[in-house]
């Protein structure tokens, strides 16, 4: 349910981040309108969209009999949205400038129930090792 939750935040922090670099302006147009800018947007998104994909995937193997697999699929989905949480929320900072740390804008608040969903039942840390565990882990280290 953090999973899902974390979704949802990063969709209304990208949302918050793509309408406030459309109004921003600088240099007489949009800051929405800098090549470099909708890079760094994109690459919100795309890290929103893996987080949400590992999620699904998450919820679906949640009934699932094997309990390792189980397992599996929620520290992958764990480690996922916390990486994204932290990427997202600091690019939606830095793209918002100076607001993106002030109460007045909510990607402020999100980026901040962001940073407690990643701490929360475990940090990327914890669940690398317990998916490291779990029986089928393969390592590629020589």
């Amino acid at each position: 349910m953090l999973c899902a939750e974390a979704i949802g935040a990063l969709d209304a922090l990208n949302t918050a981040t793509v309408d406030y670099t459309r109004t921003r302006q600088q240099l007489g147009q949009p800051i929405a309108r800098f090549q470099v800018l909708q890079h760094r947007m994109v690459e919100m998104l795309i890290h929103a969209e893996q987080a949400r994909s590992l999620t699904y995937l998450a919820a679906m193997r949640y009934s699932s009999e094997d309990a390792d697999e189980c397992r599996r699929a929620i520290s992958a989905a764990k480690v996922r949205v916390a990486q994204a949480a932290r990427f997202v929320g600091q690019q939606a900072v830095q793209l918002h400038g100076g607001m993106g740390v002030t109460n007045e804008v909510a990607a402020a608040h999100l980026f901040k129930r962001l940073a407690i969903i990643e701490a929360t039942l475990g940090d990327v840390d914890h669940h690398l090792a317990r998916f490291a565990a779990l029986p089928g882990f393969v390592s590629t280290e020589v």
